[in-house]
């Protein structure tokens, strides 16, 4: 069986999660602990005792994301026998989920990875005014129709609108385009392509639009604190965002990590390569199956396993 490690972003945080994990095996609680370590504060119990809201802000989202999915991966490594290398054909990750995905390929240490992702989500909260930036999601849209309304909403701006962006900021599923860019743009791109013919314009509770130019301060951040940062050359090929193509050297992976900040997330085109790969099957580490019915509409021939309950991680260790 040929795999393809998957690890969801942000939108997939719930209250609680981690939690059954945590409570079942030594492992995962020893990983929350590293996570806390690092990040001098105790997010897990953010995660399982705070508000509904707590998860949320971008800062504590990004690493909690991450920490939930790979204590899934300690657990299965440490009472498993899970080997990356032996056990996956690529990994992948969607937008934060590649840090995720580079730490279960040894690419990245835990330590760094919370760091990292603290920073990112700082950086990304602070690039632009709240208020000022927004996405949508276009649900029944095909990447042309949605890449053509998003250019007209910034060709039609106002002359009084200053600075209009919208692009497509991830194309997750067929039928399932995101765009993001200033507020009153991706309004107006979101009725553009209602009139296209688009079933329905979704406005996403976000902080910031993400994965688009508006995001280049955040990017300049990540540039400066990648640079400082070890990455080890990955035990399985990550199949990265930006690219949708396999990638192994530390250099590259720290260059498209950077570019990721503004570029597309090219979910479609990385479920699609994961085929031309040779893989049979996604296992996606926590994530509330986000990821998991993405895949399903992407390709419906791949099988797909989703780890977040003690049920389902001990059910796949006896698999490996």
């Amino acid at each position: 069986m040929t795999r393809a490690f998957i690890f969801p972003g942000q939108g997939s945080q719930s209250l609680g999660m981690g939690r059954a994990a945590a409570e079942a095996f030594k492992p995962a609680r020893e990983l929350f602990e590293e996570v806390n370590e690092a990040l001098q504060r105790n997010l897990s119990r953010l995660m399982w005792e705070g508000s509904v809201d707590d998860p949320t802000p971008t800062e504590n989202a990004q690493p909690a994301v991450m920490a939930a999915s790979m204590a899934v991966v300690r657990v299965l490594e440490r009472e498993g026998g899970l080997d990356v290398a032996r056990h996956a054909r690529v990994v992948a990750g969607h937008s934060l989920g590649e840090y995720t995905a580079l730490c279960a390929a040894g690419a990245l240490t835990v330590f760094d990875a919370a760091r990292l992702l603290r920073t990112r989500g700082e950086a990304m909260q602070a690039a632009v005014p709240v208020g000022k930036g927004t996405m949508s999601a276009l649900l029944g849209a095909d990447l042309e129709l949605a890449e053509q309304a998003a250019k007209q909403a910034v060709e039609d701006a106002p002359e009084t609108e200053k600075g209009p962006v919208c692009v497509v900021a991830n194309d997750n599923a067929p039928g399932q385009i995101v765009i993001s860019g200033t507020a009153a743009a991706v309004e107006r791109a979101g009725a553009i392509a209602k009139a296209k013919g688009v079933k329905r314009v979704i406005p996403l509770s976000v902080s910031a639009p993400f994965h688009s130019p508006l995001m280049q301060s955040a990017a300049d951040k990540m540039r400066d604190v990648l640079s400082g940062v070890t990455i080890r050359p990955s035990a399985a090929p990550l199949v990265a965002n930006v690219t949708a193509t396999e990638v192994s050297e530390p250099e590259t992976i720290r260059r498209l990590l950077v570019e990721q900040i503004t570029g597309r997330v090219r979910w479609r085109e990385s479920v699609l390569t994961f085929r031309h790969l040779g893989v049979e099957t996604t296992v996606e580490f926590g994530g509330n199956r986000v990821l998991t019915g993405m895949v399903k509409r992407i390709d419906g021939e791949l099988q797909t396993v989703s780890l977040d309950m003690p049920t389902d991680i001990e059910a796949f260790a006896k698999g490996l």
